[in-house]
This record gives C-alpha cells, sequence and structure tokens, in this order.
C-alpha cells in the first residue's frame, strides 16, 4: 500500500514538534506548513486555529494525540497491538504523561501569555511547578527499566513525554527526577528527534 499524501501544519514550536518527530521516525515523505496558530493555513481545516493539524489526502485530522494514535495505526509501528496488556500499559502512560505533564505546562502557558491579561494568575506557577516536581516523582516510579516509557520498544507515549520534558525546559520547569533527566538525554540523541529540532 503507498503512502498517503502527509501535510502537517504547525509550527515546531507547537505541540506540532509531536507529529513532527513522529512522521520523522516513521521515515514517510510529507509537506510541512510551519505557521502559527490561528493562522489562515490552520483556521481553513480547524475554525479554532488549533495546532497541528494533519491533512490526510487532504481530510483533517487535529490534535496531536490523535494524530500520532492515527499514524502509528496506519503504519503499524510505535504503537502496541490494540488489545493486549501491552496496548493498556502504554495508554496508561500516554494518559498519565498528557494529564500530569502536559496539562501543567498549558496551564502554565496560559496565566503566562495566552489568556487575557486580565485574566491572568501569575502566582499559580508556584503551585504548578510544585505540582510538576511531585508528578515527575510519580513517572519515575511507573518507568520500570528499560529505556523507553514502556521498556524496549519505543513508542507514542515517549513522543509525548519528551516533547514535555522539551517543553518544560523552555518554560523553565526543572527536571528533578534523575531518571526523567537520563531519559530526555537518551531519546533526545535519536535522529528523528534531531531532525525535528532543526525545524524550530
Amino acid at each position: 500500500m503507498s503512502t498517503p499524501n502527509y501535510t502537517l501544519i504547525g509550527a515546531v514550536s507547537t505541540r506540532a514538534a509531536r507529529p513532527v518527530w513522529m512522521l520523522e521516525e516513521l521515515g514517510v515523505p510529507y509537506e510541512h506548513l510551519g505557521v502559527k496558530p490561528h493562522s489562515d493555513d490552520v483556521v481553513r481545516h480547524y475554525p479554532r486555529g488549533k495546532v497541528p493539524v494533519l491533512l490526510v489526502e487532504g481530510e483533517p485530522i487535529t490534535d496531536s494525540t490523535a494524530i500520532l494514535s492515527y499514524l502509528a495505526d496506519a503504519h503499524d509501528q510505535f504503537t502496541a497491538r490494540a488489545g493486549t496488556l501491552a496496548r493498556a500499559r502504554q495508554d496508561m502512560l500516554l494518559q498519565c504523561a498528557l494529564d500530569e505533564f502536559d496539562s501543567v505546562l498549558w496551564t502554565s502557558a496560559r496565566h503566562s501569555f495566552i489568556l487575557p491579561e486580565d485574566k491572568r494568575v501569575p502566582q499559580v506557577k508556584d503551585s504548578l511547578r510544585w505540582e510538576f516536581e511531585r508528578n515527575q516523582a510519580s513517572m519515575a516510579r511507573r518507568m520500570g527499566d528499560g529505556p523507553y516509557l514502556t521498556g524496549e520498544n519505543f513508542s507514542i507515549a515517549d513522543i509525548v513525554l519528551g516533547h514535555c520534558l522539551l517543553w518544560a525546559k523552555a518554560a523553565k520547569f526543572e527536571i528533578t527526577e534523575p531518571a526523567l533527566v537520563e531519559y530526555f538525554d537518551r531519546i533526545s540523541e535519536r535522529p528523528a528527534y534531531k531532525a525535528t529540532m532543526a525545524k524550530r
């Protein structure tokens, strides 16, 4: 089966980095439009203006995690088989990364530069940093001894957590758990990660 025509919309400085990383891991051809949220190229396919958007033969898929799941299933790579305990563990850790890392960082971003100034509560960031540190300890206990979140095999859960750790560094949220420092150093050596960062 031939590879569909993929166009990924969204700057790598956003969550669009996740599907770009995935496409690089897959080694499939794609077009990348590195535009900001609410750009015309985005709103045309997603009226709310959020990125990323993946066009598959012109059909839009939104939300970085949905895009990762689609690509993993479509290419049968970087995911465990549906209906297996391995898939359940992968999904548990993926959801944990979204709930305990992504959501904290997104809330901080909203109160830093996204919400209208009169709706921002800068003081909340102290609480968020405390929560982020506590959540790191929990994730470190769940990771196990393998090089990746689910063990020996790199998966879409690693792309989400890896991107969250990159985001944390940019937002000056300290990575305090040695296991997570080592984990990030390891996955950031992957050629697909480096290719993604080269698009920043």
